[in-house]
């Protein structure tokens, strides 16, 4: 029983994002905590759809701007296919309406990428617990009042 708990609560990961050197960078990120696992990676929504389908990730990282589907139409499809999948947007765009869309279309957390060094721990964690999280870039002019309560 307590290696099964020690399993459960590892934390697989997919990495979703059409830059080669953010994918190796969220992976040497993620490698540092024993606790998560990177199960892939993909390269554009589409692919991260049929990855996330066929891995089951806990958690997937994902970018907004992506070739093929973008990231918030891959969190809709994502949403319907793996429903407890945490959905973790990691992106350039500040746009506060960007980010009231990928909450709306699954997501739990949004984390620009230049803040991702110190607020991407404090991300996964409010995430894995079942909270909202905004980097602190965005905290100021986002507001996500009236998007309901956030998935568990």
């Amino acid at each position: 029983m307590r290696s099964q708990k020690l399993l459960m609560s590892t934390v697989s990961v997919l990495i979703v994002d059409d830059f080669d050197a953010w994918r190796r960078f969220m992976i040497e990120q993620l490698n540092q905590h024993e606790d998560m696992y990177v199960l892939g990676t993909a390269s554009d929504g589409l692919e991260g759809v049929q990855k996330a389908e066929e891995l089951q990730p806990d958690l997937i990282m994902l970018d907004i701007g992506l070739p093929k589907l973008n990231g918030i139409e891959m969190a809709r499809r994502v949403r319907k296919l793996i429903p407890k999948a945490k959905i973790l947007f990691l992106s350039s765009n500040a746009d506060a309406d960007v980010v009231r869309a990928a909450f709306s279309a699954g997501g739990s957390g949004y984390i620009l990428k230049a803040e991702a060094g110190e607020a991407l721990p404090a991300g996964i964690e409010a995430v894995r617990m079942g909270k909202r999280f905004l980097s602190n870039g965005l905290t100021g002019f986002v507001d996500l009042s009236n998007l309901g309560r956030a998935e568990t």
